[in-house]
């Protein structure tokens, strides 16, 4: 009897263990990814505090500064991954980006980031705005009420393009300024900045104007066709740095020598190294770095902790020419 009740007392303790191991819990090490709403911290334990969804519209990539925004805005929600569950979504137009903001919405976002660089958005951004979602837009002034705004200071970019182009050349001469009517507000504010100043402070000073787009393959063709019209030009007005690139292939493929000022904006690296190039010619940004969107993304997340923002957020431009080009390189930089 001794015997058996020995045997069993050594069936208990091996038993207890293995029952103890099969009615365990396990813990998964895991990160959270993007849609994955499950509220674990880096080490893969539970936080305790549920994350905010934050989707991202951007277009799709068919400028250098276009994809550095896309880049900075996928960058900073990383680096926020403590705090957000985010989707990134790039279109090529309106209706593509109008699907994609309902799919963001039926994920369940609860504020979008949104970077919308077409006409017609108006309409599904304020059907997010009315279903209680906060709406942070990127550069672009769009008519929906309750939308927040980051930018830089488009407006102020036209005015310090026509301040530059006086202090180089003078009150009088010809200038080519370049418009981009496709890209909406951005194109009419710098217009609009430029336009007015050159009649405050050099009311004599010729501008003919000309339409073109936002990429070196348009600021050459377009400037090329300009060139072979346009006998004598003494500064040209451009918005933006990869236009600006074209529009100086096409000055040194026509071998002209009048040009004396190309401004530019954006803050793109190949067009900063090119500045110290050219004697003859001041190459000028007003610095609109892609970077800004990181600030977007920090409204959207302080307006989903219950913080007081200021609706529009604007960033002050910056002049960048060969005077002090070095201080902006960046090696690091996409764009």
């Amino acid at each position: 009897m001794r015997k058996v009740l020995n045997v069993i007392a050594l069936l208990l303790l091996i038993m207890v263990p293995l029952l103890t191991a099969c009615g365990g819990t396990s813990t998964d090490s895991g990160t959270s990814s993007p849609g994955n709403d499950s509220g674990t911290d880096s080490s893969g334990s539970d936080s305790g505090t549920k994350k905010h969804k934050i989707g991202i519209l951007a277009p799709a990539v068919t400028h250098g500064w276009v994809a550095a925004v896309a880049y900075n805005a996928e960058a900073r929600a990383k680096e926020l991954s403590n705090d957000i569950d985010y989707q990134i979504q790039t279109s090529s137009n309106a209706e593509e980006m109008t699907s994609q903001l309902d799919d963001l919405m039926t994920w369940g976002a609860e504020a979008i980031v949104a970077f919308p660089q077409w006409e017609g958005m108006e309409v599904p951004i304020q059907k997010a705005l009315d279903a209680g979602i906060k709406v942070v837009n990127f550069d672009i002034v769009i008519d929906a009420k309750g939308v927040y705004r980051v930018s830089g200071d488009n407006e102020d970019m036209g005015i310090q393009g026509a301040k530059y182009i006086v202090d180089k050349i003078g009150k009088e001469g010809n200038v080519v300024m370049l418009e981009v009517p496709t890209s909406g507000s951005v194109s009419e504010l710098r217009k609009k900045g430029f336009v007015d100043t050159m009649k405050e402070i050099a009311p004599d000073m010729k501008i003919e104007t000309y339409a073109t787009k936002f990429t070196r393959e348009d600021g050459l063709k377009d400037f090329a066709d300009i060139l072979t019209s346009t006998p004598k030009i003494d500064a040209v007005y451009s918005m933006d740095d990869e236009t600006s690139i074209g529009v100086l292939q096409a000055i040194d493929e026509a071998g002209r020598t009048d040009i004396k000022v190309v401004t530019g904006g954006g803050g793109m690296q190949e067009y900063f190294k090119m500045m110290p190039e050219n004697e003859n010619i001041w190459i000028e940004s007003a610095l609109y770095s892609p970077a800004m969107v990181k600030d977007a993304v920090d409204v959207a997340l302080k307006l989903l902790n219950g913080e007081s923002v200021e609706e529009v957020k604007v960033i002050p431009t910056t002049i960048v020419d060969r005077d002090n080009y070095k201080d902006f390189l960046d090696d690091n930089s996409p764009y």
